[in-house]
């Protein structure tokens, strides 16, 4: 990765695909330069990488798994030697982010589906612990990490612009009894935005909760019959899939600091799905 000499930068973990991707178009169309996570090998992303270097802005790729402790190191190394700073040899930062670097955003998006969509009597502990792992615990000691630097590069300069958002979904709120571990894990993200939103609260960092409806993505390709007609049928209010577009330009608002404001708070990407409605 190349060195960055410009003045913010996102990361966006999953953002190679998907909603991740609509979240770095419109961050990179806002001039953010980005660091975009993913688990596939860089040559595999060079594609989504390109189409986003073509927006005038830099682009690097970190990759790890956000669900495991050795891809969340390497994610938070990647990322700050991105920004040109150093870590110490506990990984942790020497002085939160470098001077050329004048704010920074933490995107929080990467999430897996069940593998199987199974009656919540039949889920297994494996399936729990995977969807648990990355959509969870891993967001927790990733946005942990990266807190810390963001508290650091405040203390140094109160002028560096801190946000986190956290990209969960519907289910953390309407219950889907075939996929109860996914629900349960974005519920416990929705906690974890609160709980991160106070902790920093104090140190001018706001913490933001995205919660996505029904959006078409490769995530939702099995299903698309499905939902193709529960939307034909009314399910949401405003008649249409949700595309990663609409939940990028949700996070570019936040990014711009349009809610300063409104820590802890939830912003809807779900076409009126889950307005209570007779």
């Amino acid at each position: 990765m190349s060195l960055i000499t410009s003045q913010r930068v996102a990361l966006i973990t999953g953002g190679s695909r998907g909603i991740g991707f609509g979240i770095a178009e419109k961050l990179a169309a806002e001039k953010w330069d980005l660091v975009i996570n993913g688990v596939r090998d860089e040559a595999a992303v060079a594609e989504p990488l390109a189409k986003l270097r073509a927006m005038g802005v830099k682009v690097g790729y970190a990759r790890g798994d956000v669900g495991s402790t050795e891809g969340r190191a390497a994610i938070h190394k990647a990322t700050h030697a991105f920004c040109g700073s150093e870590l110490a040899r506990d990984g942790s930062p020497t002085s939160g982010f470098r001077s050329q670097v004048s704010g920074f955003l933490l995107v929080n998006n990467a999430g897996v589906a069940p593998k199987v969509r199974a009656d919540l009597l039949e889920t297994s502990e494996e399936s729990y612990d995977y969807v648990v792992n990355t959509n969870l615990r891993g967001v927790f000691f990733l946005t942990q990490a990266f807190a810390r630097d963001m508290v650091a590069a405040k203390k140094a300069d109160p002028k560096f612009a801190a946000y986190i958002v956290n990209i969960t979904s519907i289910s953390a709120t309407v219950v889907s009894i075939n996929r109860g571990e996914y629900c349960i894990a974005k519920a416990g993200l929705s906690m974890l935005s609160q709980l991160f939103a106070t902790r920093l609260g104090p140190d001018g960092i706001p913490v933001y909760e995205v919660r996505p409806g029904v959006i078409k993505t490769d995530m939702t390709a099995g299903v698309t019959a499905k939902y193709d007609d529960l939307i034909s049928k009314g399910l949401c209010v405003q008649p249409r899939w949700g595309l990663p577009q609409d939940v990028g330009m949700a996070v570019a608002s936040l990014a711009r600091g349009d809610l300063p404001f409104s820590t802890g708070q939830v912003i809807m990407v779900d076409g009126g799905l889950t307005i209570p409605r007779l």
